[in-house]
């Protein structure tokens, strides 16, 4: 059976991940620095150093990178590859800056415009963190940085991920997806991945691969 780490998982089960990694050959293994989350194990996003080097599949990350200080982003993305098989890859979600700032620019900051496991979300939740979680002393879930589709990209390629796509998810979901090979994989397995683990994914949508930088 083939293994997924899922890291920053929460209070989310297997189920809420994605299509594929919720089936059952897929093995969900739990990572959470939140004792509340019941992980299996315990870590942050930057020290996944319980897990071995080149041992999962797969990886998978949600509403957690937007957590980190900017300059530690390099830092997890490296501890994600590191953990990953030479032919495993990252499925990685969070918010879509480019999409939540045009709210914001039509004055719809605090605006409800979707909605959410822990209820209604609007730009400024997108933005700074979940503010019904922040003010009950949450405030690991704060958010200190984000991304667009461009720099998600340019983020997984300095965290030494060889090919990348991504894909943005438009209204209500404000999302950014992206898929991270660790190494080499062509364009027609990237966009098989897409396909398995993308929501909403247009069945004739075409991806550009991203190598890594030279």
């Amino acid at each position: 059976m083939r293994r997924f780490l899922h890291v920053g998982c929460g209070l989310d089960a297997k189920g809420d991940t994605t299509r594929a990694f919720a089936a059952d050959d897929w093995q969900e293994i739990r990572l959470d620095i939140e004792s509340r989350a019941a992980p299996d194990v315990s870590g942050s996003l930057t020290d996944l150093s319980a897990i071995a080097d080149n041992s999962l599949e797969g990886l998978f990350s949600r509403r957690a990178l937007e957590l980190l200080h900017r300059q530690d982003v390099p830092l997890a993305l490296r501890e994600f590859r590191r953990v990953l098989r030479p032919d495993g890859f990252a499925v990685i979600s969070c918010p879509d800056l480019q999409s939540v700032c045009a709210l914001v620019a039509e004055g719809r900051l605090a605006e409800l415009v979707g909605d959410t496991a822990s209820g209604p979300i609007a730009a400024i939740d997108m933005l700074f963190g979940y503010r019904a979680a922040t003010p009950a002393g949450e405030r690991l879930h704060a958010h200190r940085t984000g991304f667009t589709k461009q720099s998600l990209i340019d983020a997984l390629r300095e965290g030494g991920f060889e090919v990348a796509i991504a894909q943005r998810r438009g209204a209500p979901f404000h999302q950014l997806w992206a898929i991270a090979g660790k190494t080499h994989m062509s364009a027609e397995t990237m966009t098989d991945l897409a396909r398995q683990h993308f929501p909403g994914l247009s069945p004739d949508t075409v991806f550009s691969r991203t190598p890594a930088a030279a």
